[in-house]
């Protein structure tokens, strides 16, 4: 996400391992959640049924924050690469981080 006189652009991840990753990780959630519609349609234990909620949230909130953590590295190679690391764009990247990161609760 970067952010150019207050109108917001997306950036997207690039490295094809990092979003195979991530891509991974919320395929894991789905089955989760095709777990736990099933258990509460089939009458399981409320008790069984939040313990799996609770799972598939933790693995979401992980996979929200690796792709938070691919989000810097690449942006900040980005900069770093094509000598844009000025202090300002610096600031807006952490900022932007920080949106991000807030978002996880």
């Amino acid at each position: 996400m970067n952010s150019t006189n207050g109108s917001c652009t997306m950036t997207v991840l690039k490295d094809e391992a990092s979003r195979t990753d991530l891509l991974n990780r919320l395929r894991r959630a789905e089955g989760q959640l095709r777990g736990i519609q099933r258990m509460v349609d089939e009458g399981e234990d409320c008790m069984q049924i939040a313990q799996q909620i609770s799972a598939v949230r933790k693995a979401l909130d992980s996979a929200y924050v690796r792709m938070t953590v691919c989000f810097m590295e690449q942006e900040l190679s980005t900069k770093m690469r094509d000598g844009k690391g000025r202090q300002a764009d610096l600031d807006q990247l952490l900022g932007n981080v920080e949106v991000l990161l807030g978002k996880v609760r």
